[in-house]
């Protein structure tokens, strides 16, 4: 039945698929380069089918008694002063949370059944008729009979199974980078970003959370040569694209400098032809991300490992059959997820005039109107999500 089934990354995707592949029968093993659960990131959305999955796994409650509670985006000028105002807010089933939060529901569904392995890597396998060998940075070789990638844009499984990211990243002309920051210098409840051409600084400050995230994001036209995971490095790079930067940008440089869980990437999107190659497939970003601006990816992780996890158990444990299934049913949302609209353009404005016709757009609140009808017309998955478990009569 194709039991044993490790999974590489431990941040959505991967423990959402851990608890339905245990759900199922299956014995999944975790794997986490991170010696600890990664508390960093920004928000994220849990909406449309998202929600379902959540629902069926029982931990809707939690999700939202950890919702971010922030209501709205304010546009600053140098002196700090508001320029315009959009609002944020959703509906009333959707939640934002922050990206830690969401892990450590997520993890701690899957209760103590599933094993976990922190502070370790796969560093090659090795496919056969039967299973797969996985060798690993720090830890005994072991064989399982499956192999899923759930480990993220920069996805070590994906690069030793199909090839160099180079060939699937779509670069974005941009560079993001999110860390602790003081809440004092942000508005409670608020996310407040000074723009620059090119460039933004902010913070976020969720009103359900005592501390604060500063947000930057900046345009280069090609990308920059570095280490992804060298953060000297990327202290270097994020201090050399905001150091001449007014408003509370130094402050929040200084705190940036100082957090030892900095994120630091490009904005980029992974594309594919195939999810899947033999006995190994790629789940969430590191299969198919769609930026952070996009608002999808949580999205995508959670509906995404559902679907996984659910194909396996439909077709027996048939990996050919099931993963055939999951692409096929779920590549078309996919593809509309993927589509980012004018998010970014209304975040960094590349001229002085682009930001202040952004800032009078917001003004004359068409971006509120604007907001309401995106939330009408986002992608949305077109077919009812599967219940899997009557289909497989899994328990």
């Amino acid at each position: 039945m194709n039991k044993r089934i490790l999974i590489s990354g431990a941040s959505i995707a991967g423990p959402t698929l851990a608890f339905w592949l245990a759900r199922y029968g299956f014995q999944p093993t975790v794997v986490e380069r991170a010696p600890r659960l990664r508390a960093g990131g920004n928000g994220v959305d849990v909406r449309d089918q998202a929600i379902e999955v959540v629902e069926r796994m029982g931990i809707m409650p939690q999700i939202r008694a950890a919702g971010a509670d922030v209501v709205g985006m304010a546009f600053l000028d140098g002196t700090g002063r508001s320029r315009a105002r959009m609002d944020l807010q959703g509906t009333g089933d959707e939640v934002e949370i922050m990206r830690g939060d969401l892990a450590r529901i997520l993890y701690e569904a899957t209760g103590g059944d599933i094993e976990y392995i922190f502070g370790d890597s796969i560093q090659s396998l090795e496919q056969d008729a039967d299973g797969v060998r996985v060798t690993f940075e720090r830890g005994e070789n072991r064989r399982f009979d499956l192999v899923i990638g759930a480990d993220g844009i920069h996805s070590t499984v994906r690069r030793l199974v199909f090839g160099p990211e180079s060939r699937f990243l779509k670069y974005m002309e941009h560079y993001v980078a999110f860390a602790e920051a003081d809440p004092a210098l942000g508005e409670n409840r608020w996310v407040t970003a000074y723009n620059e051409p090119g460039r933004m600084a902010g913070v976020y400050r969720s009103g359900n959370h005592t501390g604060a995230k500063a947000n930057f994001i900046f345009h280069r036209a090609e990308p920059l040569d570095y280490d992804y995971r060298d953060a000297e490095q990327h202290k270097r790079l994020l201090r050399a694209a905001f150091a001449d930067m007014s408003w509370q940008v130094p402050e929040l440089l200084a705190g940036a400098m100082a957090d030892p869980d900095l994120y630091f990437d490009s904005l980029a999107q992974v594309r594919m032809p195939s999810w899947s190659a033999g006995r190994v497939a790629l789940v969430g970003d590191a299969a198919y991300c769609a930026s952070p601006v996009s608002g999808c990816g949580a999205r995508l992780g959670l509906i995404g490992a559902y679907r996984l996890a659910g194909e396996l158990a439909a077709a027996g444990g048939d990996h050919h059959l099931a993963f055939q299934r999951y692409e096929e049913d779920f590549r078309k949302a996919v593809e509309r997820m993927q589509q980012v609209g004018p998010n970014l353009r209304l975040m960094v404005p590349k001229s002085a005039v682009g930001v202040r016709l952004r800032n009078g757009v917001a003004r004359s609140r068409i971006l509120d109107s604007l907001a309401g009808m995106e939330r009408i017309t986002r992608p949305k998955t077109a077919d009812p999500l599967p219940d899997y478990q009557y289909r497989s009569g899994a328990a």
